[in-house]
């Protein structure tokens, strides 16, 4: 029997298989407002077989995007224009989570595709915030924003806009929350050594730079239902020296945890421009991290980070590494990634994709 094709239960809600579509930014929203491309981008995963489907990093507040054609769910036309979405996600087998976050000192940016830096105020772009007035970089030709270094009273508010965000998730059909915590965005900037230097009860030692994110999951968990699985992204090493190690993330874990949090979500990097998953074999060593906090804290993982194909997959559920195998690129290349797995590790795929699909080729 495949382990990574049997089913999985968290709370009240059951997984079909152990794969998940990793949340990916499209850039492709207008205002924050899904539309059809969000339909075909999550609804064709759905289709194709995936267990879990997180929607990308979606922001509680107009400047907690990254980029302005970013997702967002800090209103209520935001929210309703998922609905449909998640409707056809469960209509098709998939269980409908959702990322939500602020961008932090990593916000006011241009698409990817059109660079990426930081756009000036009267160019489309926002000021920035942060746990300190350190910029993310100073290259020296391209505009790096200097954050706003938060203040008690902002913090405070930031963490009410998470709590609005996941009450608007819940209403949205969402089965799985997922709190932003990684890649140097708001509560990862807090958390890491390499960018917070507050003096004050959130900066310092690691219970204080842990506080925004701890105190940000309890009032999320606190008004998102106890029969529905939490879960937290973590950069869970940032791979340069003064950053966080795996250990300091087995520690944040074990307080997640504490506090009613399901599963953490295992990527690494991005506190800064030299802290970067995809240099090296650092993407791949993504797994062996989601491994370690699963065996030190016992909290279920979600592996991520060059997963590419079924042998592989299935070793890391197999093997306790993790209890979903979540992939980004390899979903992009191909939404029919499950059906194609199950096929090649000898499973019957007619249960983990659409009837449409099954009857075909299943």
């Amino acid at each position: 029997m495949s382990a990574l094709f049997s089913p999985l239960t968290i709370k009240d809600i059951t997984f079909r298989n152990r794969t998940g579509v990793s949340p990916m930014c499209q850039y492709s929203s207008v205002e924050g407002v899904a539309n059809d491309w969000h339909m075909v981008h999550l609804g064709s995963r759905a289709v194709g077989g995936a267990g879990l489907i997180i929607a990308e990093a979606t922001a509680v507040s107009p400047d907690g995007r990254i980029s302005p054609g970013c997702a967002g769910i800090w209103n209520d036309e935001q929210a309703e224009a998922l609905i449909p979405v998640n409707q056809f996600i469960k209509q098709h087998g998939a269980v409908a989570g959702i990322q939500i976050g602020h961008s932090g000192r990593k916000g006011s940016s241009a698409r990817p595709w059109d660079g990426g830096a930081h756009l000036a105020d009267d160019a489309g772009g926002w000021p920035v915030i942060g746990p300190s007035d350190v910029a993310f970089d100073d290259d020296g030709v391209r505009l790096w924003k200097t954050p706003h270094k938060m203040t008690i009273e902002e913090i405070k508010a930031m963490q009410g806009l998470f709590v609005d965000a996941a009450k608007r998730s819940l209403a949205a059909g969402y089965e799985l929350l997922e709190i932003h915590g990684a890649h140097g965005y708001l509560l990862h900037s807090f958390f890491t050594p390499l960018v917070n230097s507050r003096d004050d009860e959130y900066g310092g030692s690691t219970e204080n730079r842990a506080r925004m994110m701890l105190e940000t999951v309890e009032a999320v968990r606190a008004v998102w239902p106890e029969n529905l699985p939490l879960a937290v992204r973590l950069s869970a090493a940032d791979w340069i020296e003064g950053g966080l190690t795996v250990e300091d993330n087995i520690q944040m874990a074990g307080w997640l945890k504490e506090r009613g949090v399901d599963f953490v979500d295992c990527s690494g990097g991005g506190a800064t421009p030299a802290a970067r998953a995809s240099v090296g074999t650092r993407t791949a060593d993504q797994v062996g991290l989601a491994s370690d906090i699963r065996a030190a804290t016992g909290i279920a993982t979600m592996a991520v980070g060059a997963i590419t194909d079924a042998k592989q997959a299935e070793a890391i559920i197999a093997n306790g590494q993790a209890d979903i195998a979540l992939m980004a690129r390899q979903m992009m290349r191909n939404p029919y990634w499950p059906l194609q797995a199950a096929q090649e590790l000898g499973v019957d795929a007619k249960q983990h994709v659409a009837t449409q699909v099954s009857f075909f080729v299943g």
